[in-house]
């Protein structure tokens, strides 16, 4: 890599001055009692000290559309138009740079109609392939910034692990742009993967509600797991705090897929995702995805077990419905809506197992995915095999304790906000 005209490290992560931005304001936070300014991304701080930065670089940038201005322009665009920074090459994850592909697919290479650059298609790229993407690019620095849902098994964090590894390999920099843990950064909770069932959903030994932000995700990874360490920068927030949720940020919200309409859906998504390894309906293909769970044959019986559990922040709904594409496609189904009435107590993960072990329980026709999906998202076979010994909600969430206390301890040493 040829040697950079300015070194700026570290300055926008440790709250240098900044000069005015030029990206226009969006509105405050809706809670007026709140007396705060609305957080700003490392985006809007990039932009605001003239993408100093990246001065003299060839930049490309993986993103998506929840990559935007606080008043809802793509940072491409942005970047493009503006003569400060030589953006040349953008790269698409799953979903598509511009969000056209749904889950499992992506759109493929192709010039971006809008800005004439190249798009290249990292999505199920990894190690040297993905390196050799990077290097036919012809960028000196990859910038990544992309709105993650706060769970381990949510691909987004994995196209950045495998992009710093790439990046290494290709010899290129990397800057991580932060946004905003949309559930909070309060607590990592649920299972630590075990490195043998590692997979896209899963790379590394992190906690299944991980807590953290990518800008943060990005120091763990490198410190933790890179073989050989990335040239990495960090960009920060500023004005966000571990306990804010996303309505308190005043920034607009983006589904970072498909099937991640609003910021409720981020809410329970690292608990309920976990049907996706049964035959009971997640609730793709409804307006609730995530939300609604349920399959033929379920009845009021699961939505009375599952509020006999007296599970903290959640109530559950006896619901009926018919998704209009994946499980039972135009089918009446049978389960349960949640309903989060106190998201301070709520804990997602502890939220989705006992779901698991009362639909079990209360459904005769309760079963697992024949591939075995259920390790792969819960990072083992350990909570499978304790559902089907009859283990209840209790045992089954103190089983990985050990795990998550020693993950909590690393996550620690690379938190950037209070």
């Amino acid at each position: 890599m040829r040697p950079r005209k300015l070194s700026r490290r570290n300055l926008l992560a440790t709250g240098g001055a900044l000069a005015a931005t030029a990206v226009p304001a969006a509105p405050a936070a809706a809670d007026p009692g709140r007396a705060r300014a609305r957080v700003r991304t490392g985006f809007e701080r990039l932009a605001g000290d003239g993408y100093a930065l990246l001065a003299g670089e060839r930049v490309g940038v993986v993103t998506n559309p929840t990559g935007i201005t606080p008043d809802a322009r793509y940072l491409v665009d942005v970047m493009h138009a503006d003569e400060r920074v030589d953006l040349v090459a953008v790269f698409g994850p799953e979903h598509g740079f511009r969000g056209t592909a749904q889950a499992g697919d992506s759109e493929g290479r192709y010039d971006d109609p809008a800005t004439g650059l190249p798009v290249y298609d990292t999505y199920l790229k990894s190690g040297q392939p993905l390196a050799d993407v990077f290097t036919a690019s012809g960028v000196d620095t990859v910038v990544f910034d992309i709105q993650d849902a706060g769970a381990r098994f949510y691909t987004y964090i994995w196209t950045l692990y495998d992009c710093m590894v790439a990046a290494e390999l290709a010899g290129k920099r990397f800057v991580v742009l932060d946004r905003p843990n949309p559930v909070s950064g309060r607590a990592a909770l649920g299972p630590v993967l075990d490195r043998a069932f590692a997979t896209f959903v899963g790379r590394e030994p992190i906690a299944q509600a991980h807590g953290m932000t990518v800008a943060e995700l990005a120091l763990l990874f490198n410190a933790e797991f890179l073989a050989r360490p990335v040239e990495l920068e960090t960009v920060r927030m500023t004005g966000w705090r571990r306990a804010d949720f996303f309505d308190a940020t005043g920034l607009p919200w983006v589904p970072p897929s498909p099937n991640m309409p609003t910021p409720e859906t981020a809410l329970v998504y690292s608990g309920t995702c976990l049907f996706e390894g049964t035959n009971l309906s997640e609730g793709r293909g409804t307006t609730r995805p995530f939300e609604l769970l349920g399959a033929e044959g379920v009845d009021r019986r699961w939505a009375e077990a599952a509020n006999a559990l007296e599970l903290p922040g959640v109530r559950f709904r006896e619901a009926y419905f018919a998704p209009t594409f994946s499980k039972f496609q135009g089918r009446t189904v049978g389960g349960v809506q949640l309903h989060v009435h106190d998201r301070e107590a709520f804990d997602p993960v502890r939220t989705g197992i006992g779901l698991l072990v009362t639909a079990r329980r209360s459904w005769s026709g309760f079963a697992w995915r024949a591939d075995r999906w259920i390790d792969k998202l819960t990072g083992s076979a350990r909570v499978r095999t304790l559902i089907d010994a009859g283990a209840d909600t209790d045992e089954v969430t103190g089983a990985w304790a050990a795990d998550l206390a020693a993950f909590r301890a690393v996550r620690r040493e690379h938190l950037l906000y209070r």
